[in-house]
């Protein structure tokens, strides 16, 4: 039981057909068209050598697939999203960062945005749960949950020079 595996085919006078095989066996393809248009192509599981489906998209509905896929409107440090409305995400302390070499408290990140600090990272190290007394470094990554709007004034808060 393998990761995914991609592969690219140069198509002569088309563009350049890409084949994702997924770690569960099933089969998919791109075909990137020279025009900016694609065809997505799914394979059948059982013969993975026929196609049960092929949508040629034009670019725009190309570029608005794969903002479904990897939202643009969304951080990439983003972790989850629960129907409560909260979100978990990850914040990189610069190492230039006005907190840097500061404690957590200092910060006053809880009672000023209501998010919590659920983690540390830092180089290959996880600190769990860090406590007020905790000495931030430049280069920390903080695992924050709260509303959206809290974990943005949280980054705010955090990016201060």
């Amino acid at each position: 039981m393998g990761g995914p595996r991609l592969s690219s085919t140069p198509l002569p006078g088309i563009g350049v057909r890409y084949d994702l095989t997924t770690r569960e066996q099933r089969r998919l393809s791109v075909v990137a068209h020279r025009d900016g248009a694609r065809t997505l192509n799914a394979y059948q599981e059982d013969d993975p050598d026929a196609c049960a489906l092929s949508v040629r998209l034009t670019s725009g509905e190309a570029a608005a697939l794969i903002d479904a896929m990897m939202p643009t409107h969304h951080s990439p440090n983003l972790l989850s999203t629960t129907e409560l409305g909260l979100v978990a995400e990850r914040i990189e302390l610069s190492s230039v960062s006005h907190w840097n070499g500061r404690l957590l408290g200092d910060t006053r990140l809880r009672t000023e945005t209501g998010v919590s600090i659920v983690a540390v990272l830092r180089r290959a190290e996880a600190v769990p749960s860090p406590k007020p007394d905790f000495r931030l470094v430049g280069g920390d990554v903080l695992i924050v949950i709260g509303t959206r709007e809290g974990v943005d004034a949280a980054a705010a808060i955090l990016e201060r020079d």
